[in-house]
């Protein structure tokens, strides 16, 4: 049964016609009651991202995340993602196994270089190490998975001898998803590592990850996995309200705050315009903005085109009042939710 959940960065831009922008610490407080809401609505995941900057509020979603398993009962929940190349795989698994005696088994940890880089020097890492850093790092991860006593020697990481990783998670099969933007080369190496993967669609046609999901299945398949082991998720940007007019009005301010920020710093982002913002929010866009009956409906055409076992929608992308945010979750679990999953149940 698909999967369908939210994910978050706790964005700090200014609210539309406001001129406030949300403190961290109003956001990190308002992120724990989403938590909660998304619980109570019965959708399956809550998954925070990890950043640096001053536009985003989480530096920690492990602390979130403990937070909210101690005010949930039922949701999954996960960083989105954990940005692994500047991070101790030790800690990593110390952190997410508490989170998973919290919640009594309801954790899991999604890994990534991360798209942002501001995370490199702050730790201390050389950005020409990027590669590197990240493919030793999820190695020890799996193998401090695997092992209650670890043993590792590795270039970018610190030489363990025999010595135990504490505490151990209450999954017996800690999940460890890989998020990746689309690259084929990560495509590959998860594929040939059997582990799940999270693809971040915001960008164009969600059609166009097609024949990259169909490759990863066969990499995995003739790797040796099980499509059990094989799974799909996507991240996409997103917005609910009651009617499409609505939503689309809405989400275009915060859309456009977060997409002119990071076309300043990436030379093949633009500033975002109505128009594209039309093409995006479109049935055949990346973006699902709408009422509940449009969301659902563009919903279930990804689903089964692209053969996804998860999906997560990104909200907010920019700053929007906490009150909309929390209609939006409710919209998402009691309205959009159930018609997705009483699709795929009657096509059984």
């Amino acid at each position: 049964m698909i999967e369908l959940g939210i994910s978050t960065f706790g964005e700090t831009t200014e609210i539309e016609g406001t001129g406030i922008i949300p403190t961290h610490d109003e956001r990190i407080r308002n992120m724990i009651e989403e938590m909660k809401l998304a619980d109570e609505v019965g959708l399956d995941l809550y998954a925070i991202g990890e950043h640096h900057r001053e536009d985003f509020a989480v530096s920690a979603p492990e602390i979130l995340l403990a937070a909210g398993a101690a005010v949930t009962k039922n949701i999954r929940l996960s960083s989105a993602v954990t940005v692994l190349s500047s991070s101790d795989p030790v800690r990593v698994y110390q952190q997410y196994a508490t989170i998973d005696a919290i919640s009594n088994g309801r954790a899991e940890v999604m890994v990534g270089r991360g798209s942002f880089t501001e995370s490199f020097p702050l730790f201390g890492y050389d950005l020409a190490d990027y590669e590197e850093l990240f493919d030793e790092k999820l190695a020890m991860l799996e193998k401090i998975k695997a092992n209650e006593k670890l043993t590792w020697e590795g270039k970018h990481t610190q030489k363990v001898e025999n010595k135990g990783v504490y505490p151990r998670s209450v999954q017996k099969d800690f999940p460890i998803w890989v998020a990746t933007g689309g690259n084929i080369e990560s495509t590959i190496k998860i594929a040939q590592k059997g582990l799940p993967i999270a693809y971040a669609i915001i960008g164009g046609e969600y059609r166009r990850f097609k024949g990259l999901v169909d490759y990863y299945k066969a990499i995995g398949r003739n790797t040796g996995y099980s499509d059990d082991r094989l799974k799909v998720a996507s991240h996409s940007w997103g917005f609910i309200a009651e009617t499409d007019e609505e939503a689309i009005k809405k989400y275009f301010h915060p859309t456009k705050q977060v997409v002119d920020a990071i076309s300043k710093d990436r030379p093949f982002w633009r500033p975002l315009t109505f128009e594209q913002y039309l093409n995006s929010v479109g049935p055949d866009g990346s973006m699902l903005v709408g009422s509940p009956e449009t969301v659902a409906s563009k919903l279930i055409d990804m689903i089964e085109t692209l053969g996804l076992d998860r999906f997560m929608l990104h909200l907010p992308l920019g700053s929007m009042p906490h009150e909309d945010i929390m209609k939006a979750i409710k919209l998402f679990g009691e309205e959009v939710a159930p018609r997705v999953r009483e699709y795929f149940k009657n096509k059984k």
